[in-house]
């Protein structure tokens, strides 16, 4: 993959295009890491169908186990965050890329559905402190510019992981039981750790293939992006939450990804009875689909976003159209309309990942950022914990699942609600990328041709 070229302005003195190997050295190699850890987080979604009975786990019990990952993925978020701002981004991840992979592979080894709550609450706990370290690791190396794009080439990592972990997990479900498939996928990541150790820097500055003119047009505009910002007090916890922005993307994070799991980790069920109870493999293969598109539309709307510097509309947009997917599949069970719903929801509800993280680099000055980036994602991921056990709970309750999927719907609304009213048109007040050029073109080949080789890792 050759390394793009920066959007157009970015030169030096002399008009020579400034290198951009940072898209091509440090986002796959984020990609490969997230991956693995969106594996290990959700591959019990396709592995749940087909315990036979073992643990004797009711609908609800299915619910508290997906969800329960959660609960413990709140604690280490913050700490992660201060750790990989003042400390180390790349020492944090590592540390605990080893620590959530033995946890993976303890969940094999379950005797009881109580145990198997524990397993998976350690490894939330242990995957917790990742995507805020991963994100201020991104703060370092992309000006806001470049944000919503960078965000979203990282969070591929999660309609990928999908892609790989469905027809994989079913698989291997085919050819061995559950046991082993969580205890063989909790183990790459003991592998990349040590990829991640020799690849990655947490400052431009400390990178050996980086040029020097690459590095310095980064930390400036870095230093410009601060500057243009507001004081934010000292940094402490305190100023971070008193920020009225952070509060509403604390409660708008919560809304969405209440409706974001409680869809995409119920979706092999759900298409296991589209199939009529079809085999492992081919409910494996049938759910990589929708994470397909979920991987073409995040990209594209992330690059709309940071073009535009629209973030809200990139946000609230694909929740209506999450909305309306998820109602009208209630209706239509069944048939090819009711598999391209299921694509339309996913897409839909993949796509604000990019636009969304950007926004608080974006009105947020660095003494802050870290610690409500971390308490956004600690709270508003307890969504991930309400939205599967709550559709589990009225599926038992109810008989049906139209029920559940009809409230997550409401969970999304009150998203979308708060995005258009509780969000100030400031939350835009980013630097939208120049008007198309010659070099502008060139990055969007470039773009393109990035999103295809993710699309390969993902197949």
């Amino acid at each position: 993959m050759t390394p793009a070229t920066p959007p157009a302005g970015e030169g030096s003195a002399t008009g020579t295009p400034i290198p951009a190997k940072r898209w091509t050295y440090v986002i796959p190699v984020a990609v490969v890491m997230y991956m693995l850890a969106f594996l290990d987080r959700s591959n019990v979604s396709v592995i749940l169908p087909y315990m036979d009975g073992d643990l004797s786990l009711s609908a609800a019990d299915e619910g508290m186990v997906t969800g329960i990952f959660f609960l413990g993925y709140v604690f280490l978020q913050i700490p992660g965050a201060i750790l990989a701002q003042r400390w180390s981004a790349r020492k944090t991840v590592m540390i605990l890329m080893i620590a959530w992979g033995v946890a993976a592979m303890a969940c094999g080894l379950v005797q009881t559905k109580e145990q198997f709550y524990v397993a998976r609450f350690v490894l939330g706990l242990f995957e917790g402190g990742v995507w805020p370290a991963v994100l201020i690791l991104l703060a370092s190396w992309f000006p806001l510019r470049e944000r919503a794009r960078a965000n979203a080439l990282w969070m591929a990592c999660l309609p990928i992981s999908s892609i790989i972990m469905a027809p994989l997990s079913g698989l291997m479900l085919d050819h061995t039981d559950w046991r082993w498939v969580l205890v063989l996928q909790g183990f790459p990541p003991l592998i990349w750790a040590v990829v991640w150790w020799f690849a990655v820097a947490d400052h431009p500055s400390q990178a050996r293939w980086i040029s020097r003119t690459e590095s310095e047009y980064v930390e400036r505009s870095l230093a410009a992006d601060e500057a243009a910002k507001p004081a934010s007090g000292s940094g402490s916890y305190m100023d971070a939450i008193k920020q009225r922005s952070v509060l509403v993307l604390i409660a708008i994070y919560f809304f969405w990804i209440t409706g974001f799991y409680g869809f995409t980790l119920w979706l092999p069920s759900v298409i296991k009875t589209l199939t009529h109870d079809g085999s492992s493999t081919q409910v494996g293969l049938l759910s990589a689909i929708p994470f397909t598109v979920a991987l073409i539309v995040m990209v594209a709307n992330a690059a709309w976003s940071d073009r535009t510097g629209k973030r809200r509309q990139a946000v609230a947009v694909p929740l209506v159209v999450a909305i309306a997917a998820l109602l009208l599949g209630q209706i239509v069970q069944g048939g090819v309309l009711g598999m391209v719903l299921l694509c339309v929801t996913a897409g839909a509800l993949y796509a604000p990942y990019g636009p969304f993280w950007a926004i608080p680099g974006g009105v947020l000055r660095i003494e802050v950022v870290a610690v409500a980036m971390g308490l956004i994602n600690a709270l508003g991921n307890l969504g991930g914990y309400v939205g599967p056990y709550l559709v589990g709970w009225l599926t038992d309750s109810t008989g049906t699942s139209v029920t559940g999927f009809g409230v997550l719907a409401g969970f999304l609304a009150v998203a979308v609600v708060l995005v258009l009213t509780g969000l100030r048109p400031s939350a835009e007040a980013v630097t939208a990328a120049p008007a198309a050029g010659p070099d502008a073109e060139d990055r969007a080949a470039e773009e393109s041709r990035m999103v295809k080789s993710l699309a390969e890792e993902g197949r």
